[in-house]
């Protein structure tokens, strides 16, 4: 039975920033679901997806992109038959790291000044990259009338929650793993991706020349990745 296939957006990006994968992975007959990441705390954020897996019937692989990718290493073991993790341009913290310390493990990332605060009532504060800043920091091998769209719709995400420490669980120290390294990325330095899988002893690592949106630019070689996890079949 191929498993359901969960898409989890991470940081200044939202579920449709998936589309051109998701176009690959319905022509081959995938199923799949683009989580609605709410950014607000990576333990909250990792329990929304956590509790979405629980609805689903039969296996599932988590596929995470950004700050997505902590959150999936964040998701309960126990709330499904979870088949494998890809991570694309992604975090995989371990245990009390986070995604705003793990940023500086390596030189190479510019989104701290591209960054732009709005301090929320609840005493949260969200971020959200200048818009005339994102096509260079965040996708600058995709049109620029396109990421101008996305920098519209981009969805803020807390401070609060790029600080929060990863859980006791890792859950990619529990099931395989796949990671997509995007060599030009200006928020997750390619070196730091690079540590990921080599940490996480991944099944493959696939590196390709993108930027941070490596899911837009690339769409085939995203999707080729998730098809090849989805195969997997995993012992019980």
């Amino acid at each position: 039975m191929n498993p359901t296939i969960v898409l989890v957006h991470g940081a200044f990006a939202e579920s449709a920033s998936w589309d051109p994968v998701i176009e690959r992975l319905l022509d081959a007959d995938q199923s799949v679901i683009a989580a609605a990441n709410p950014l607000r705390g990576l333990a909250s954020d990792a329990e929304s997806v956590s509790d979405l897996v629980r609805s689903i019937d039969g296996p599932v692989l988590l596929v995470g992109h950004s700050y997505g990718g902590a959150v999936i290493t964040n998701v309960d073991a126990d709330a499904g038959e979870i088949t494998g993790l890809v991570y694309v341009a992604a975090f995989a913290p371990d245990t009390g790291e986070s995604a705003n310390t793990l940023a500086r493990k390596f030189p190479g990332s510019s989104l701290g000044d591209a960054l732009r605060p709005v301090p929320r009532t609840d005493g949260t504060t969200d971020l959200a990259i200048a818009p005339e800043l994102f096509h260079e920091q965040f996708a600058a091998d995709v049109p620029a009338a396109e990421t101008a769209r996305m920098a519209v719709t981009q969805r803020p995400a807390t401070l609060e929650a790029l600080e929060e420490p990863c859980g006791d669980s890792p859950l990619w120290k529990q099931v395989p793993s796949w990671f997509l390294v995007a060599s030009e990325d200006r928020n997750i330095p390619a070196e730091l991706q690079r540590f990921f899988a080599e940490r996480a002893d991944a099944r493959r690592t696939v590196e390709i020349a993108a930027s941070h949106a490596a899911a837009v630019s690339n769409p085939e070689t995203t999707a080729e990745l998730i098809l090849e996890a989805a195969a997997v079949q995993v012992p019980a």
